[in-house]
């Protein structure tokens, strides 16, 4: 009875592993790992926000928009529970998105803004904040590229013949992954140029004015 009991178990076993329920779960594995990977990266940029709010406002702090507009994106980046259910939930993952875009964004404008103050700039400490931050949009982009393709396989092999017989069975379905407009989005690493164009060249002396400068054409 029992030599029967384990055969069965031992057919069971191998129907399991050739109709994909292995690969769901080494699959599942790695979006779990990937996403935590990702986390970790959205976190250590959110870690970075206040520090780099308060040294802008020791040089602009009439600059309240933006100022403002980069806490509020923080706090609600951190009003979302960013647990490793969420992966499963499409509307929240696409809230998800959306409230790190909002966050990519005011930091673009706020850097934007530090251009216009030489002093901010040559600040060491900001200087070694928007280092640090230039350092974690690019380990996000790191992390957000293996969860893509941890999501692309585990999807692939949900919707695919016979696995997809067994992700009916057990409940398998297709995870939220990125989507094409916001990756454009989030992936721009906010943009840091702290160099000024190049002075105008002076305009063309006129010989018929003396070597005067000639004045600009009037439209």
């Amino acid at each position: 009875m029992r030599m029967r009991i384990l055969a069965i178990l031992v057919m069971l076993a191998g129907f399991l592993s050739g109709c994909g329920y292995n690969s769901f779960q080494s699959g599942d594995e790695a979006i779990k790992s990937a996403w935590s990977e990702v986390l970790n990266q959205y976190q250590r940029r959110a870690d970075l926000v206040p520090n780099l709010v308060s040294t802008v406002q020791g040089y602009a702090s009439h600059e309240k928009d933006v100022l403002t507009q980069v806490t509020q994106a923080r706090a609600q980046v951190g009003a979302i529970q960013a647990t490793p259910e969420l992966v499963n939930n499409p509307e929240a993952f696409a809230k998800f998105q959306q409230a790190q875009a909002g966050l990519s964004g005011a930091l673009s404008r706020l850097l934007v803004v530090a251009e216009n103050y030489p002093q901010l700039k040559a600040d060491a400490a900001f200087r070694d904040l928007q280092a640090q931050l230039e350092g974690t949009e690019n380990r996000i982009t790191v992390a957000r590229n293996r969860y893509i393709k941890a999501v692309e396989g585990y999807n692939v092999s949900v919707r695919t013949f016979p696995n997809n017989l067994t992700a009916m069975i057990f409940g398998y379905t297709v995870k939220p992954n990125f989507s094409v407009d916001n990756e454009k989005a989030i992936s721009t690493a906010p943009k840091v140029d702290f160099t000024r164009p190049a002075p105008a060249a002076p305009a063309p002396a006129n010989p018929a004015a003396g070597g005067k400068t000639a004045p600009a054409p009037s439209y």
